[in-house]
């Protein structure tokens, strides 16, 4: 490499074997799949899903760099269904040999219509391409069923703190402009923390870093860092430290029940670019988590939400977001159903598979009948109030309390209600 070279450090340290692929062992670690079908150049069509910067593209070229069948890439950002057909166009004219005669990669797949996704299933299931996609978004709800069901789905994780530390050492090592300088990291706190756990962001802020300095003998400490990162905005995008951190501050507002900061928050986050898909799930896991049973009309709003911004589209879809965080944020709140199915699988864990009461069991035949399976059940529709005392739990775990009714009118009307049921069994 010359010494000239102009391409970002996180270009220049990308490896192109995977014996230099740091992370994602689970995955790449020498007897695994994924490994063994690289190796032997026999992989399956595949989504790659995980963060932004844990090595998804590159993971697919040094599938390219090992294969010898030619490989194509396109971006869901700026491709469409013609650019598409026009590589299996080229791919048809190659006239080559063998079951899957080209790789096609794309990144950022969870961008692409349904009708962009539907132009790839023929090719796909008659081997003429295999399918790398690359998704930061959850295949399960961004890929259509046809397309997902003839990919195996890898689940890329978050690197973790000595995944980025060895890259950072490897970088200074290895690295043809790096290594002419004298640089030691005396504190890693700040630059793994502006990292997100992203490796493309760590090497672009050790490289600011770097560049900031005039000398070739450099200390960098966490103050050093932190000024750099203060002075390029530009680190602050929807990838990095402070999307997490904006997300965070933006629930936070709305678990806080401040219309004004939920909504100042949701603005930061359109003007930085976030995905108002990924801004609509937050809304639905808060309406469950952070306002249950105090409003489940909540719950309904949210889910409307998520389904108003997909048939509406952008930028029309930040009103509907508006609407939904402000209703959200005035709302009751309440976490007891949140606690309650925690607690239940923490007792589900502890305790094993209990032996559930025979008059709750089914009974479809004549010998489960004999054995007095449902025999001493009691149909509370038959019952006054339609509700009759008995027991529902194993007998294990009789009167233990998993849901713990909050302090708000909704819920206070559920525990006068469960008071008068179940009188002092659960200690309402």
């Amino acid at each position: 490499m010359e010494i000239n070279e102009q391409r970002p450090l996180a270009e220049r340290m990308r490896p192109q074997r995977l014996e230099d692929y740091l992370g994602q062992e689970h995955l790449t670690g020498k007897g695994s799949i994924l490994h063994n079908a690289i190796i032997q150049e026999r992989i399956p069509s595949m989504i790659l899903w995980g963060p932004p910067g844990v090595g998804k593209t590159t993971l697919a070229q040094i599938v390219s760099n090992h294969m010898s069948i030619p490989f194509y890439t396109l971006s869901a950002i700026n491709s469409g269904v013609k650019d598409i057909r026009e590589v299996f166009e080229r791919v048809k004219k190659q006239g080559l040999f063998g079951g899957h005669q080209a790789i096609l990669f794309i990144d950022e797949i969870h961008r692409f219509s349904k009708s962009q996704q539907d132009s790839l299933l023929g090719a796909v299931e008659k081997g003429l391409v295999t399918l790398i996609g690359a998704t930061t978004e959850n295949p399960s709800f961004e890929v259509i069923p046809a397309l997902l069901s003839r990919c195996q789905v890898y689940t890329l994780k978050t690197l973790d703190k000595e995944d980025l530390k060895a890259l950072l050492k490897k970088a200074m090592k290895e690295d043809a402009l790096l290594k002419t300088k004298d640089i030691k990291i005396k504190e890693f706190d700040a630059i793994l923390r502006y990292s997100g756990g992203d490796a493309r962001r760590l090497l672009n802020v050790l490289e600011l870093v770097v560049n900031a300095s005039n000398t070739n003998k450099l200390v960098i400490d966490n103050k050093k860092v932190s000024k750099v990162v203060q002075e390029n905005p530009a680190l602050y995008d929807k990838t990095g430290e402070m999307h997490y951190d904006i997300i965070s501050a933006f629930i936070k507002s709305i678990r806080g029940s401040d219309p004004n900061a939920s909504v100042y928050y949701l603005a930061r986050m359109i003007e930085g670019g976030e995905d108002p898909k990924f801004i609509a799930r937050r809304l639905v896991i808060l309406a469950a988590e952070d306002i249950g049973n105090a409003n489940p009309t909540a719950l309904i709003l949210a889910q409307s939400t998520f389904d108003a911004i997909n048939m509406v589209g952008w930028p029309e879809g930040r009103i509907i977001l508006s609407q939904a965080v402000i209703y959200l944020a005035n709302s009751a709140k309440s976490n007891a159903s949140y606690l309650a199915i925690d607690k239940a699988i923490e007792e589900v864990r502890k305790s094993g598979d209990l032996s559930i009461p025979l008059h709750l069991r089914n009974a479809p035949t004549k010998l489960m009948k004999d054995l007095d399976y449902g025999k001493e059940y009691k149909y509370p529709h038959n019952h006054p109030g339609h509700f009759s005392e008995q027991e529902y739990l194993p007998d294990n775990i009789s009167g233990t309390v998993f849901f713990d009714p909050n302090d708000n009118p909704r819920e206070n009307e559920m525990r006068k209600s469960l008071r008068a049921k179940w009188k002092e069994k659960y200690g309402y």
